[in-house]
């Protein structure tokens, strides 16, 4: 079974280039997923009462085009799977213009469910209502590339804040993007979202274009209140990686931008 969920572009939403940031597109995604976790009856609603909540713990999103200001977007999704304590959803982001509709961009994630009290994965997917809703498509986004060391990488220290903060009590899945980016983001990065997608040439279209900017994280140690981590970031060509470190210098979130080939 698939949802769709439109979107029209809001002016808060978007950069200095007048289009959408990768933090305001996260978010839209993770309402999305949210949206759908409810509906289905296994969203935030019914799962804190038992102490748990839903925790992202990958995601890639590859992106031809960045909206802008009042465009329209439709993002499609659907339950890959339901298994081995994981949860993978999959999107598709459409450009709508005149009733028609031109793929822009793909998106995978994975999320568990947290044991808010133990702090530690929790398996509740035995439950018929996780299995009932699976689709079974599988996106056919490559894998994400190998979150490797930064031996040579330049660093700023952040303290974690009291706006970094949900309601799980630990550093927002988004604010670890946003600090990464607010960290190192050259202009190089941002000049690819000037250009125009090249028309709605039919229904479903598919990408048009031969280049895209691709985002994979992993989230792998939660940060909380008043932590002292550092942000490591190494810049190759047309590629960045990103490290957050906590305050035993191991890993908390590691990310990849880069710029990709597609192949039609």
């Amino acid at each position: 079974m698939k949802y769709t969920y439109e979107y029209t572009i809001r002016y808060q939403d978007v950069d200095d280039t007048k289009h959408l940031r990768w933090v305001a597109l996260e978010q839209y995604l993770l309402e999305v997923a949210g949206t759908v976790a409810d509906d289905l009856g296994f969203g935030i609603a019914v799962l804190h009462p038992r102490d748990m909540t839903w925790i992202l713990t990958h995601l890639s999103v590859q992106m031809t085009y960045m909206p802008m200001p009042q465009e329209t977007i439709v993002f499609e999704t659907w339950i890959e799977q339901n298994a081995h304590m994981l949860s993978t959803r999959d999107f598709r982001i459409y450009l709508v213009a005149d009733k028609q509709r031109q793929l822009i961009g793909e998106y995978k994630s994975v999320w568990a469910v947290l044991d808010m009290e133990k702090r530690e994965i929790a398996n509740i997917f035995d439950d018929p209502m996780f299995t009932d809703c699976v689709d079974g498509e599988v996106l056919p986004l490559s894998r994400a590339p190998r979150m490797v060391a930064l031996p040579d990488a330049q660093s700023v220290p952040y303290t974690i804040r009291y706006s970094d903060l949900d309601y799980n009590r630990h550093c927002n899945s988004c604010k670890y993007l946003q600090a990464m980016l607010d960290a190192y983001l050259p202009l190089t990065l941002t000049a690819w979202q000037l250009g125009q997608p090249k028309g709605l040439k039919s229904q479903d279209s598919a990408i048009k274009s031969q280049e895209a900017w691709r985002l994979d994280i992993h989230y792998s140690r939660e940060v909380r209140a008043g932590e002292q981590t550092t942000i490591a970031y190494q810049d190759e060509t047309d590629i960045i990686r990103y490290q957050i470190l906590n305050a035993e210098g191991m890993t908390s979130c590691a990310a990849v931008l880069s710029k990709v080939k597609i192949e039609n």
